[in-house]
């Protein structure tokens, strides 16, 4: 795996084989990360990576220069894996969270610009996870949910889904709260 863009550019890391994952292809990450630059200022950025597993996105935003990152994985030797990165890199704005991430997003109240989640294709409560980050306190109101996801799902008919995009077996759903607007009343009072 490398770091597409940014101050770490071109930097290549290998997590052990061990260790549960599936990373993003850094083909599907390049193109994620082209669709967010036309939308987002990165520099402004506070980051949720939920499901972080060996961090690979976290560390492309890091590189990409946003204020703040949070990587959340239950898996101990993911998060041990991404700590060592942040050491190597001498990175002072990535923490690392040994947590559930549904455990996280149910205790956390930190507003972020940009929730990323990856979970475990195999996982059975895929199509729950818009319903549960959009509707914690962590999103902020004009913020931004990906999810990535296999094809088994698909998000378009949801009213927060804004876009869906494929890049071979990886296919990412982008959401956006809904904002209720105040209508004045036209009746008499």
């Amino acid at each position: 795996m490398r770091i597409i863009s940014g101050q770490y550019k071109g930097r290549r890391f290998q997590a052990p084989g061990n260790l549960p994952v599936r990373p993003t292809t850094d083909a599907a990450k390049e193109s994620l990360f082209n669709i967010l630059n036309n939308h987002l200022e990165w520099e402004e950025l506070s980051v949720l990576d939920l499901f972080a597993g060996i961090g690979g996105i976290s560390l492309e935003f890091i590189s990409r220069g946003v204020k703040s990152v949070h990587s959340v994985d239950i898996h101990p030797d993911c998060t041990a894996f991404i700590r060592s990165m942040v050491q190597k890199l001498g990175i002072n704005n990535l923490q690392v969270f040994r947590q559930d991430a549904y455990s996280f997003l149910e205790r956390s109240s930190y507003p972020y610009n940009l929730i990323f989640a990856d979970p475990p294709y195999q996982m059975d409560n895929i199509a729950d996870i818009p319903n549960i980050v959009l509707n914690s306190k962590c999103l902020l109101p004009e913020g931004i949910f990906v999810l990535e996801h296999s094809d088994k799902y698909h998000f378009m008919e949801d009213s927060r889904c804004i876009e869906e995009r494929r890049y071979g077996k990886v296919h990412f759903s982008f959401f956006k709260k809904i904002q209720l607007t105040n209508e004045p009343s036209s009746g008499q009072a």
